[in-house]
């Protein structure tokens, strides 16, 4: 068997952060090992796939790579794929279509990603966003703040209503629901728990929360603007058909707590995200 590297991580890689270091890692090795000719990206692009049976994560780095090297991205993918596998942590790398890599870890880890998130609470320092003060008068400043993220086109005055169309109202009623969804916990007598008991429904929300750190970092309010409301339309849909509350005498379960926690992770992403735009994110709405 071939000997690991010595300075390959110890742990690991449980977060989308940790799997992209681990992923240039092997890009690196191989570039050193002359597999591969081409510049070590800054990046590796690691997503959670939108998929269940796609692996826990994956990345189209070979496809970049590719360009560089003059080489098909499938032959890229293979000498990675054959790297990656021998990293601590990680259970199995499969290739797939044109040159995808599908990364399965060794173990459960979903639970790490809602600890990563519930960390994040009003870390993030307040992007510079001033609109116009005539622009305050007529919307207020919340409005008037997210109004400079809106699409062209978008009515201004939509921003003002509480309706399903209006992206920022989506967004802040999302995380009312989910302070709304502890309060109620709480007076049924049970918390958050983070558990690793996450099933397929809970992969869309957890696909899009596995995203936040990386947009965050980006700095980019319209960006971020446009993943808080993929946030949020996520977590609206997934609270309808994976509840965290008991129904009748149903007694609160592991899965009632572990989602209860994905809950909270949510709203605290939510939070987070309005606190960089300079924009309140009221508990109830």
């Amino acid at each position: 068997m071939a000997e690991r590297p010595a300075s390959s991580p110890s742990l690991g890689p449980v977060t989308p952060a940790d799997l992209s270091r681990t992923v240039l890692h092997a890009v690196r090795r191989a570039v050193e090992a002359d597999e591969l000719r081409a510049a070590v990206p800054a990046t590796a692009g690691v997503r959670v796939p939108p998929r269940p049976g796609c692996g826990d994560y994956a990345t189209g780095i070979a496809l970049r790579l590719a360009k560089d090297s003059g080489r098909p991205a499938r032959d890229v993918a293979e000498v990675l794929r054959r790297r990656l596998a021998r990293e601590p942590g990680i259970a199995r790398v499969e290739i797939a279509g044109p040159g995808f890599l599908n990364i399965t870890l060794d173990g459960p880890h979903h639970g790490r990603l809602v600890r990563e998130a519930l960390a994040s609470r009003a870390q993030s320092e307040p992007l510079p966003l001033r609109p116009p003060d005539a622009l305050v008068r007529r919307l207020g400043p919340d409005a008037a703040r997210w109004s400079l993220l809106c699409p062209p086109g978008l009515d201004r005055d939509l921003l003002l209503v509480q309706r399903e169309s209006n992206p920022l109202f989506r967004v802040r009623y999302a995380h009312s629901r989910c302070r709304a969804l502890l309060r109620n916990a709480r007076d049924l007598g049970f918390g958050p728990e983070v558990e690793e008991a996450y099933g397929d429904g809970d992969a869309p929300l957890l696909t899009v929360l596995a995203d936040h750190p990386r947009i965050a970092a980006a700095r980019d309010p319209e960006r971020l603007a446009r993943a808080l409301e993929r946030l949020a339309d996520a977590f609206l849909r997934w609270q309808t058909t994976c509840t965290p509350l008991p129904r009748g005498d149903e007694k609160p379960s592991v899965v009632h707590r572990a989602r209860l926690a994905l809950a909270d992770a949510t709203g605290t992403v939510l939070a987070d995200g309005l606190h960089q735009l300079g924009i309140t994110a009221p508990a109830h709405l």
